[in-house]
Formats: structure tokens, sequence, C-alpha cells
């Protein structure tokens, strides 16, 4: 079911995506309505799961984690790509796991700290869980582009 957005909420997802330390009373003055409301609406919309999360971003590498990588992962049947997901689950260097179309069943992203302890999340970690019959590894040499989609206001 989709959840109903209207201009306001755009215009504070606008503002709060483009920098999530901006104030509610900030993105308050600039919409022209109270804190109060601004509150309701942006915690109205992580109750209906538009907005996904807060926080700040931990640079990988300032904590070591050196090499960022895509693997591609075939599945012996389709059908067990949610007994693989839960598999993966339980590897914390995995931070996104997608259901895919193409040359893969499953595309993950993870980060190692170096290539030896990608071989071993590879070899010891990742082959080993029933189901996954090949992988294929590409290693990101940088990321260039980062951001949040677009927020349209109508």
């Amino acid at each position: 079911m989709a959840v109903k957005i209207d201009n306001l909420d755009l215009r504070i997802l606008d503002i709060i995506s483009k920098d999530a330390r901006t104030s509610l009373s900030d993105v308050a003055e600039v919409c022209g309505v109270s804190r109060a409301v601004v509150h309701q609406r942006v915690s109205k919309m992580v109750d209906k799961g538009v907005i996904l999360g807060s926080g700040y971003k931990v640079n990988p590498k300032s904590v070591g984690y050196s090499t960022c990588t895509y693997v591609g992962i075939n599945l012996e049947r389709g059908s067990m790509y949610y007994d693989v997901v839960e598999s993966l689950r339980r590897i914390p260097e995995i931070v996104e796991c997608h259901f895919t179309t193409g040359n893969y069943t499953m595309l993950i992203k993870l980060y190692a700290y170096d290539n030896e302890h990608l071989m071993a999340l590879l070899n010891n970690r990742i082959q080993q869980i029933p189901g996954v019959i090949s992988t294929e590894t590409l290693i990101s040499l940088e990321q260039s582009i980062s951001r949040q989609l677009p927020i349209v206001v109508k």
C-alpha cells in the first residue's frame, strides 16, 4: 500500500535528505510551519517507512576496511534465496544484498580489510553456504558518486 505524501512532506524530505543534521526548527522555518508539525510529519514518515534511517555514515576506510567489493552469487535454485539471505545476514561485512535478474541470482556489497580478508570471506563463508554454486567478485577501485535521490516538490 502506497504511503500518502503531500507537498509539505516532500519539502521536509528535500531539506533533511540534503543534510540530516538540519534542525527541525530550521526545517519548520523554511517550510513556514511550527517545529511540532515538522516533528509530527518526520515521525509519521519514519513509522511508515518513508524515512529509512538517520545517523552518521562512517567512512569504511577510516575504520580499516580498505576494499569495497561487489559479489555476484549464483544459486542452485532461485527458491533458495531467502535461506541464503539468512546465512548472509550473519556476515557483518556484507552491507547490501539484492535479488537480481541477469547474470546472477543475487548481488551483494561487502567491505574487507584487505585482499586476504576478502578471500577468507569468499572461500570460508560465502561459498560454504548451502545452495551457493558460484560467485564472481568485482572490486571497486573508487566510489565516484554517492547521493540520495532528488526529492521533487510538486
